[in-house]
């Protein structure tokens, strides 16, 4: 939760101007469209064993492909969210988090080969020019014929067009980086896999069909178009796959949330660098994101919201509630109280569907706003709502500096250890869930003793 500063996606391709300039040397001019992305993505990750395989990777898809003139530069990001996305001057960008979720070189090579089938297929300039196109038709409806009405038309219909074109830019961006992983000799059945691991990670195992306004296709669709653009490249057993290299590379790197920006421990939320802390009710899972810490039952039924109220100097917290809640807040619902030495404004709204419960805590000059909402009818909202309230606490400067980002850990399976028996050794939430997406494993699949499994831990 970045509070005052958030594509899980293989991937977004950012635009940047068809004459952007390419990448010609280890020398450049200072790129601000660079040190922006780097900034908003937690900054560069410093890892020069990965770094060094990223590098080699990257010189065997292009010596492969079909521009091998052609530099790249890729830089790892320090973000927890799985992404990776390519500028069309030839700086190609992986997170950490799908660092994590890649189990091998052929996997992390067909993201790479995907990224610069973009570049090399000049993507980004061919949706700029289709942008401009329809910002231009837009113009001309609304200002030369006078028609709002029609102007809104066209600009729906060329964003459903811009969507359209982008999926389709993405199923050719996998078929020409299948082709390139296969003749850099890398396994090129590792784009299917990643895709598998990729949708597991999005979804939890399914897939939704995809919306008509999303600009990546169907993941389903996808796997089963590089499955077959794999068997057209080679047969199972081929290329090479390098997992030892690839596991020995990322062993050690950091995992999850970054301390700075709070981690989730189980029911358990701690943020060092604003010492704030709380702990989510039983049987509620939890998510850190960049504007909120997120929480839900199991089934769904009762929800949590953790975040930073931007307000105005002096505001009173009750002022905070009004100012911040759309809804109506009950009459005579709220008040003010002290919980753990803090000052605590609380409230009640009742909305059709959902009743809720609010209140707002000031810790030094921030105030942070915690509100717990259930189904209506739902029962046992305000014995939840003050439990969890009363976790809300200041965490000390020595507490802050105990706090340690997880780590990936590569382990040996040996006689006896199971999914679970390895998962019970990671402290986080789901820790079975973790282990298998990390792994690239199903539920039924049995642990081969003397292979290699990534965990987490402190």
């Amino acid at each position: 939760m970045a509070w005052l500063a958030g594509c899980a996606a293989f991937d977004s391709n950012v635009s940047l101007p068809a004459d952007a300039p390419r990448v010609v040397g280890a020398e450049r001019p200072r790129d601000r469209d660079h040190e922006r992305l780097v900034a908003a993505f937690g900054g560069e990750l410093r890892a020069p064993d990965v770094q060094r395989v990223l590098n080699d990777i990257t010189k065997r898809l292009v010596a492969a492909s079909d521009r091998p003139d052609e530099a790249y530069q890729v830089t790892v990001l320090n973000s927890p969210v799985v992404n990776a996305f390519a500028l069309p001057n030839g700086r190609l960008y992986v997170t950490r988090g799908l660092l994590a979720l890649a189990n091998d070189e052929a996997e992390i090579a067909a993201v790479l080969s995907h990224e610069i089938a973009h570049v090399t297929l000049r993507h980004a300039s061919q949706r700029n020019e289709l942008q401009a196109r329809s910002t231009l038709i837009k113009r001309v409806t609304e200002n030369v014929l006078n028609n709002a009405e029609e102007a809104a038309l066209v600009q729906n219909q060329a964003r459903s067009t811009l969507a359209s074109f982008s999926r389709a830019q993405e199923l050719e961006a996998d078929q020409a980086g299948v082709k390139v992983l296969a003749r850099a000799g890398f396994d090129p059945y590792g784009a299917p896999r990643f895709l598998t691991a990729l949708g597991r990670s999005a979804t939890g195992g399914s897939d939704a069909s995809a919306d008509m306004m999303a600009s990546h296709p169907n993941t389903r669709d996808r796997i089963a178009l590089a499955l077959q653009a794999a068997r057209r490249a080679s047969a199972p057993g081929i290329g090479e796959s390098g997992r030892l290299e690839y596991l020995s590379a990322i062993d050690g790197i950091a995992y999850g949330d970054d301390p700075a920006d709070g981690v989730v421990r189980g029911r358990r939320f701690i943020h060092s660098r604003l010492g704030v802390a709380f702990e989510a009710p039983e049987g509620f899972t939890l998510e850190n994101t960049s504007q909120a810490v997120l929480g839900a039952s199991a089934d769904g039924s009762r929800r949590l919201l953790f975040d930073a109220a931007d307000t105005p100097a002096g505001q009173s917290l009750e002022e905070v509630l009004r100012s911040t809640w759309n809804d109506t807040i009950e009459p005579g619902s709220l008040s003010t109280t002290t919980i753990n030495g803090l000052p605590v404004a609380t409230a009640l709204s009742t909305g059709k569907e959902w009743t809720f419960r609010l209140s707002a805590i000031r810790i030094g000059n921030t105030t942070y706003r915690l509100i717990m909402a259930s189904r209506a009818g739902g029962s046992g909202l305000e014995n939840l709502f003050q439990r969890t309230l009363e976790s809300v606490r200041q965490v000390q400067p020595d507490e802050a500096r105990m706090i340690r980002p997880l780590r990936l850990k590569i382990v040996v399976a040996q006689p006896g250890d199971t999914a679970q028996s390895l998962a019970e050794r990671m402290p986080v939430d789901r820790p079975l869930d973790r282990f298998l997406q990390l792994n690239g494993l199903e539920r039924t699949d049995a642990l081969r003793i003397g292979e290699r499994y990534k965990i987490a831990v402190e």
